[in-house]
């Protein structure tokens, strides 16, 4: 499971990271265990979207997240993936409406404000997805609407992210709701690691 952990992290294009998450993914759920985020985002995201929004769930991976919204009476739920092994997992579940191949950090095709909120766990750390990524989640969310997601608080101090954030509160183009105190990441491969998460909320165009 290390060596899986190891491959992905040192991935040198979104190619070669679609690839050898397909070749996780059929294990992807036993390696890693009661691992957090899932959880943490779920209860945020539920605190203040309704169960009758449209939800994106970006960077769905084996479809987690989707399933406990699932269990909490959310029904349009979509997803989307950089794997088709990851999306072939999610759709297993059942509980996802659609499922779409896309590339975080690359134009989505998706209308502007399509979603009601979009959730995003476990995605945005090195190798992954850019802080880029999040103007385009910010486009694809209407007014109003919320994105939750979750971020390590180092990554998030060390990396493009805080450049992006910052940005996107300076614009006006969103507004930080809520930052939970760092958790416990229950990672069987890294202990010790934290993370956070985010709630923002998407504001209207000035």
């Amino acid at each position: 499971m290390i060596e899986k952990v190891t491959a992905v992290f040192a991935s040198q294009s979104p190619d070669e990271l679609a690839a050898r998450y397909d070749d996780w993914a059929p294990s992807y759920e036993q390696d890693m265990g009661d691992h957090a985020g899932p959880h943490e985002c779920v209860d945020a995201l539920t605190r203040s979207v309704s169960p009758e929004s449209r939800i994106l769930d970006a960077g769905c991976g084996t479809g987690l997240a989707g399933q406990l919204l699932a269990a909490r009476g959310y029904r349009r739920l979509e997803g989307l993936d950089i794997s088709e092994g990851m999306l072939r997992e999610a759709a297993a579940k059942g509980c996802y409406a659609a499922l779409y191949r896309g590339t975080m950090g690359e134009p989505l095709d998706f209308e502007t404000g399509a979603f009601d909120a979009v959730l995003s766990v476990g995605v945005f750390v090195r190798a992954h997805a850019p802080g880029r990524s999040l103007h385009e989640l910010v486009r694809i969310t209407r007014p109003g609407g919320r994105l939750v997601f979750t971020l390590r608080p180092e990554f998030y101090l060390g990396s493009d992210f805080l450049a992006a954030m910052t940005g996107l509160s300076e614009s006006r183009r969103w507004r930080v709701v809520e930052t939970t105190p760092p958790f416990e990441g229950r990672y069987r491969h890294s202990p010790g690691i934290q993370l956070q998460v985010w709630i923002c909320e998407v504001l209207p165009p000035v």
